[in-house]
């Protein structure tokens, strides 16, 4: 009786002493979401082009609506805006408003949650959440999170801890209180309790940054003196013969050229912090010997256009530069240094963080997995064309994507993206449509496609924006 209580003893104090990682089986992901940082910015960035170094980076990676709330809200549910009805980031057809009555019910979160795992969310949620709510949502275990923190300073945060009260946490405008490096803190605390709890764990560190105003950490507003905007093919294009008519038709002024380079300046300044986050997460999870056991994932909920086209600062056209965005994974089973061609969407993030999890996926889902591409595998029928819808531009002052015409306002369209060729068609019918095939998407062909070519691409893009369901989207999305 005596050796075996000392046996189990032994192997009791055995177990404590293992390294967490021995005791969890299941991965972890750490997910960084972006706001509006597109891919021009990259290079800027060291830890996130260490993270394609050492992962798979989905060139062909864009978002169903490129505006931050219907993006957002399709991250967390798997399903497109016209599913959601999310559609925009302020109230009736968007903002938190509309994703907390039908859709909060219903996310990654309350999926991975349930299959055992600690969940925090540190940063952004959602246009219109505030803090002073006391509103944390179901499925998040921990939770740090603001409003309207685009300045990333002087802001509140409701703080609740695993197995605490939600509280609220005010900040000023000292250089600790720089909102980015606040979450990263919150972050690698959180991550600390779970591999304490011997929990497995999911982080989505959510950031303001570089969203308009472009506020950079103090320690960043000196760099890259004279940087200007990139001045790529499609600078300062005007409206081509058969481009759509809300495209400007006028040259730039050297006012807003000035104008467009200082913002880039300060755009880039501002992903410093972030990228000085991901290189502490990384070295965090490695101190925890946690990190050959996590999935990290970087991204971004839209794009961004500043020049293109002849257009300031903005997004939310089905254009190249705003809805394809950086998508990278490092993790378990991922080859480095690999590129994925295939189209993904953001919608494919839940049934992917579900996968990789083992939480199941129901069939409000309609996004697809990205696991067998992250394993090298191409499934046998994979999607050849995504959805993208957008509802018109609203200008109300509590906004902070509100646009006019020289940022550019498209009317409401819905888009079929294929991998090499757009599709558009607005809802407006004395707008006609646009399909292009070449890189830049300006040279508009739509006028010498056959009647048959034109009825099959409106049929195809009717089925994806009526679907419902993992099924019925799956099918319309297949070739």
């Amino acid at each position: 009786m005596i050796v075996t209580r000392l046996l189990g003893a032994l192997l009791a104090a055995l177990l404590l002493a293992a390294p967490a990682h021995a005791q969890v089986s299941r991965p972890n992901i750490v997910f960084v979401l972006t706001d509006d940082l597109s891919w021009n910015l990259v290079q800027y960035m060291p830890q996130v082009r260490a993270l394609q170094r050492d992962g798979a980076t989905f060139s062909r990676y864009v978002v169903t609506n490129s505006l931050c709330c219907p993006s957002r809200a399709s991250i967390l549910t798997g399903r497109y805006p016209h599913s959601t009805g999310v559609l925009t980031n302020m109230p009736p057809a968007g903002g938190f408003d509309a994703f907390h009555q039908f859709e909060e019910w219903n996310t990654f979160a309350t999926s991975i949650q349930s299959s055992g795992y600690m969940t925090a969310l540190m940063g952004k949620y959602l246009n219109g959440y505030r803090p002073g709510w006391y509103i944390v949502p179901a499925g998040w275990t921990a939770w740090a999170v603001g409003g309207e923190d685009y300045d990333n300073f002087d802001y509140k945060l409701l703080v609740k801890r695993p197995g605490g009260a939600a509280q609220i946490e005010r900040h000023g405008r000292k250089r600790r209180d720089y909102l980015t490096d606040v979450i990263s803190r919150h972050g690698q605390e959180f991550i600390q309790t779970a591999v304490r709890s011997r929990k497995p764990f999911l982080l989505e560190l959510s950031t303001y940054a570089p969203h308009l105003p472009f506020t950079p950490h103090p320690r960043d507003r000196r760099k890259f003196g004279g940087l200007t905007a990139p001045r790529g093919s499609l600078f300062d294009a005007t409206r081509p013969e058969r481009g759509p008519a809300w495209l400007p038709d006028r040259p730039l002024t050297a006012r807003q050229l000035a104008r467009l380079d200082r913002d880039f300046r300060k755009r880039a300044q501002s992903v410093q912090a972030i990228d000085r986050m991901i290189g502490r997460l990384r070295a965090h999870l490695q101190r925890l010997g946690v990190a050959h056991n996590t999935y990290f994932v970087f991204s971004s909920d839209n794009g961004f256009h500043l020049g293109e086209r002849g257009l300031q600062r903005g997004k939310q056209t089905a254009f190249d530069h705003d809805v394809r965005v950086p998508l990278i994974v490092v993790g378990p089973g991922v080859p480095a240094g690999v590129t994925i061609p295939q189209l993904a969407a953001n919608v494919d993030l839940r049934p992917t963080f579900q996968e990789l999890t083992g939480a199941l996926t129901g069939p409000r889902v309609e996004g697809r997995s990205l696991v067998p591409l992250l394993r090298g595998a191409v499934p046998e029928r994979w999607r050849d064309a995504v959805l993208i819808e957008h509802r018109h531009t609203n200008s109300l002052p509590g906004d902070p994507d509100r646009q006019g015409p020289p940022q550019g306002r498209p009317p409401s369209y819905k888009a079929l993206r294929f991998a090499d060729a757009l599709y558009v068609e607005y809802e407006n019918p004395r707008h006609p449509p646009e399909y292009y095939e070449d890189p830049d998407e300006r040279v508009n062909i739509y006028d010498e496609l056959t009647p048959e070519r034109r009825a099959e691409l409106s049929a195809r893009l009717a089925r994806l924006a009526t679907c419902s369901g993992g099924a019925s989207c799956q099918a319309a999305d297949s070739p």
